[in-house]
């Protein structure tokens, strides 16, 4: 159930010794402090208080997960995870979403070969609630038909989704953990098939539930602002009644044995715009002693631009649009995949050598110092960041104690990371990544196959997996009588979050410095913003803005591109430099005493890029590839032609990111003006949120940015107005394409427009999450969607509206019927009062989670500047959106949110529903997406 996608699944990815920071014996990262008790009934619980915190974060780990899935029903595990947000014996359906998103909080889950984890995230005055939430649907789950089948449909619009409409879906979902195993269960696909999906039965789930959710399988973590004694009466009163099954939990005992020798796969499929190469190997067990060696190696081959795969595939050989790898360390073996999405004219067997060559690099020879540290220094930073949250600290707990055995693994880890030695890395990589250990797949693009067959792919007939079997104490849960049903608990008192107080002081040459103290954890964001961005792209140069963000980080008078990543990421983080609609930056978050030396980096890239003739043409090879990549993804297609067709040549009608065509023709005179005329120091402002007092960060601004020159801005191009917006239907035919994506999209308000805060609350009535009518009409009730949402994105002039869906290509025009119908009554119909004080508390809720930590807080504040807008907006944020009435938040949809004078794109496999979508709309026009031009206003 948890919502991310395969690009954000993908992207889970010359200093010498001496200067290298070291890592003493003293811990790099505070320690997690917590209690722990067991129930009777098996229950671990831990408690981890935290009174500066106004939220709690509660999780519910179950020791089960897609290893358990039973014979004949790969994804099995994943599915029953959505069974247990529908009822229980009191909690009426969706009421689980009532209870969190509806007052500020959120809820998700996701399940993981070895565990299925339940997470909240709630204002603390409602533990005692979720608590008792939790423990209904452990103890008192109903299961029927009618929830069974609707989530059933939802699970396969998420395979759809994520394995058949992305590209390189099915070589991360299906084909990595098929080659990985041929005797452990983990080589089914947690995703599982709609073979399998259809194969399940109402009966399999009440076995499940039976068999694995039970309190001696399960771990309860709480993190936040509670009172300890109370905590344990609650935890007593809620989980100590439900019982201790006498069954014997079943366990998987299978053991994969050694690989001895190589395999090597070759694959032919659609979507598939670049070739890309995959090579697996064995990976210790997290109880293994070599386990921390190989994050560590994991973090030297692929982190950051400095890694080794990125110097060597993607920045000096150019093979590779993009090369990374993952190290997946489970309860048994583990699995280390290395792969690379191959550039544009690149053949696979290059690819593969380059890979083999990087990783045998490892068995070859000692790795160097500064580049250990530079790993080590990366994987603690990132989880200092990590511990900022309650979440994070609770979830940090709960992975140790099923994945490891021990919740004190937690902290150790850390400690086995800073403790690794070069002898460890070498001594690992000859034991684990041998050649003969290794499985690849070349995943090449359908239309290369010229007569050959290719491989088939599939789960080995031996792995071992066992029948479920229906345990004595299956009981069957019938919903309580109306009359009969307990209430949650109500909420206890209120604990008002605290609101980040900035601090502007001004340099003398224009430069803005704002300040946000934060003393909880020892770590700092720091974040250079200048106003501007992709709006300015010259007509023809969609991208510009976008490529000069990507091209200046790559060299300076004094340092060359390598050596700004290795000075970056050797203090832990990585330096990233984007282009918004309305503005550009440059951040990083190290810890307190690298930021000095952390602002002196962002300083030279500020005033001192080159824009060397090299890094362009390689940036601009890079961007032409991902454009290649986003055009096989309906959903990024969808998304790109609808501000297209809605904004024509303004300002915000060309994507950001640029197309072939756009990004071919930037000159560097082009990337030279984009640079010239945002970096500047008055039109600069560095924000500072964390560690730092206004003191200090007026020094470092003046050490590092006060001879900055200021300096005439060049002219930069005017930008067309858009079109009268008019009512539209544009539908994409991309066939075979494994889901059809629906956009519908308007012109909206600009973030200095007094209508917003009206807007926002109306929208988040609309599609703002899990829990708003998009996705109740669509998802829930029909299970035609994995999510439905929509947005409105404010910027510095007026940004659009717009609402998207994915969905199963002959449900398109449904979906858009369902779309505009809930557009429609949200403006026609008064808004009940309790629904739209439940969609308030769910952007006020959002807003509190953001400012718990330094990113975030620096993230809110560089918008504001973005669209400009000073930082004392942040303060009215909360009361802005509280004072919304339903009147008002009708008034505001009616006018801004609904679909007259929208336009709708379809992208998807037009034949299967252009039939129904010409009979209930006249203006259709269909565009093969071989013509598609999104460098035309008109899209051809």
């Amino acid at each position: 159930m948890i919502r991310m996608t395969l690009r954000a699944a993908l992207a889970a990815l010359a200093l010498s010794a001496t200067a290298a920071p070291a890592f003493a014996q003293a811990p790099a990262v505070p320690p997690i402090q917590y209690r722990t008790r067991t129930l009777p009934n098996g229950l671990r619980v831990y408690a981890i208080r935290d009174t500066t915190s106004s939220n709690v974060s509660v999780q519910v780990w179950y020791d089960v997960g897609s290893k358990d899935d039973p014979r004949g029903r790969s994804g099995f595990a994943h599915l029953f995870e959505h069974m247990m947000f529908k009822a229980s014996r009191n909690l009426v359906s969706e009421q689980f979403d009532r209870l969190t998103e509806d007052v500020g909080g959120f809820n998700n889950a996701s399940t993981n070969d070895d565990y299925t984890n339940y997470y909240e995230v709630v204002p603390a005055n409602h533990l005692q609630r979720l608590l008792w939430a939790e423990a209904e649907r452990m103890g008192s789950l109903v299961v029927e038909p009618g929830f069974f089948a609707s989530e059933r449909d939802v699970v396969k619009e998420e395979l759809r989704s994520r394995v058949l409409a992305a590209p390189y879906g099915k070589l991360f979902y299906l084909y990595l953990p098929q080659i990985s195993y041929s005797v452990h269960p983990y080589a089914r696909p947690g995703i599982g098939s709609i073979e399998d999906l259809d194969a399940a039965t109402i009966d399999d789930v009440r076995a499940f539930h039976a068999t694995y959710y039970r309190p001696d399988n399960a771990v309860l973590v709480v993190a936040g602002n509670f009172d300890p004694a109370q905590f344990d009466r609650w935890v007593d009163r809620y989980f100590g009644p439900i019982a201790r099954p006498a069954a014997v939990i079943p366990r998987v005992t299978a053991v994969e044995p050694a690989q001895t020798q190589a395999r090597h796969y070759t694959v032919y499929e659609a979507n598939t715009p670049l070739p890309a190469v995959l090579i697996a190997f064995p990976a210790p067990p997290a109880r293994d002693a070599d386990a921390a060696a190989m994050e560590v190696l994991d973090g030297i081959l692929s982190t950051g631009e400095s890694s080794r795969l990125h110097q060597s595939l993607v920045y000096r050989d150019r093979i590779a649009a993009q090369a990374s790898s993952f190290v997946d360390i489970k309860q048994d073996r583990g699995s280390l995949a290395v792969y690379a999405i191959l550039a544009g004219g690149q053949g696979a067997e290059a690819g593969e050598t380059a890979l083999r060559r990087e990783v045998a690099r490892f068995r070859d020879a000692p790795v160097g110092a500064a580049e250990l540290a530079e790993a080590k220094n990366e994987l603690l930073t990132s989880a200092l960041r990590g511990r900022e949250t309650a979440q994070g600290r609770a979830s940090a707990i709960a992975e140790a104690v099923i994945v490891d055995g021990d919740a004190r693994a937690a902290d150790r880890r850390l400690a086995r990371i800073a403790a690794v030695t070069p002898a460890d890395i070498r001594r690992v990589a000859r034991r684990w990544l041998r050649d003969e250990a290794s499985s690849a797949i070349r995943y090449l693009p359908e239309e290369a196959r010229n007569g050959a067959t290719g491989d088939r792919i599939a789960t080995a007939a031996t792995v071992a997996a066992a029948p479920l079997a229906t345990p004595a104490h299956v009981r069957l849960v019938e919903p309580a009588p109306a009359n009969l049903r307990v209430a949650p608990p109500p909420p206890g008192p209120e604990i008002v979050p605290p609101v980040p107080i900035p601090n502007v002081q001004r340099l003398a040459n224009g430069l803005s410095v704002i300040t946000v103290q934060n003393r909880a954890l020892p770590i700092v964001t720091a974040s250079l913003v200048v106003a501007g961005g992709s709006a300015a792209d010259p007509q023809g140069r969609a991208g510009a803005a976008e490529l000069a963000a990507a091209v200046m980080t790559e060299g300076t008078a004094t340092r060359s591109a390598e050596e700004i990543d290795r000075a970056v990421e050797a203090l832990g983080s990585s330096l990233s430099g984007d282009s918004g609609w309305d503005g550009s930056q440059l951040g990083l978050t190290v810890r307190t005493g690298e930021l000095d030396a952390a602002l002196a980096i962002i300083a030279d890239v500020a005033r001192n890029a080159t824009l060397a003739d090299a890094e362009i043409e390689r940036q601009r090879s890079n961007a032409i590839d991902a454009y290649a990549v986003a055009m096989r993804d309906p959903g990024e297609v969808a998304g790109l032609a609808a501000m297209r067709a809605l904004y024509g040549n303004g300002a915000y009608g060309h994507p950001a990111d640029g197309t072939a065509a756009s990004l071919r023709a930037i000159t560097r005179a082009d990337i030279a003006l984009a640079y010239r005329s945002q970096w500047r120091p008055d039109n600069a402002t560095l924000i500072l949120s964390g560690d730092v007092d206004p003191a200090r960060a007026r020094a470092l601004a003046e050490r590092h940015f006060g001879s900055w020159p200021a300096h005439a801005a060049p002219a930069a191009p005017a930008a067309a107005s858009p079109p009268a917006s008019r009512d539209q239907i544009i539908v994409i035919d991309m066939p075979g394409s494994g889901q059809a994506a629906v956009a519908v999209a308007r012109n909206a308000l600009a973030r200095s427009d007094p209508r917003f805060y009206r807007a926002i609350v109306a929208n988040a009535v609309l599609g703002g999450g899990y829990s708003a009518r998009l996705n109740q009409e669509i998802r829930i009730r029909r299970g035609l969607s994995y999510g439905a949402g929509s947005g409105v994105e404010a910027r510095r002039a007026a940004g659009p509206f717009a609402a998207q869906v994915q969905t199963r290509n002959d449900a398109a025009a449904e979906v858009l019927g369902l779309v505009l119908a809930e557009m429609r009554r949200l403006g026609a119909e008064p808004i009940p009062v309790a629904e739209l004080t439940a969609r308030r508390a769910s952007l006020t809720g959002d807003f509190g989670r953001n400012t718990e930590t330094t990113a975030g807080t620096a993230g809110l504040i560089g918008g504001l500047v973005m669209r400009g807008l000073g930082p004392d907006e942040i303060a009215r944020y909360l009361p802005g959106v509280l004072a919304v009435t339903p009147g008002e938040a009708q008034a505001a949809a009616a006018e801004l949110l609904a679909p007259d004078g929208a336009v709708v794109v379809i992208v998807g496999e037009a034949s299967q529903f252009l039939e129904r979508l010409r009979r209930d709309h006249a203006n259709v026009t269909v565009i093969p997406i071989a013509s598609l031009d999104l460098d035309a206003a008109g899209l051809r």
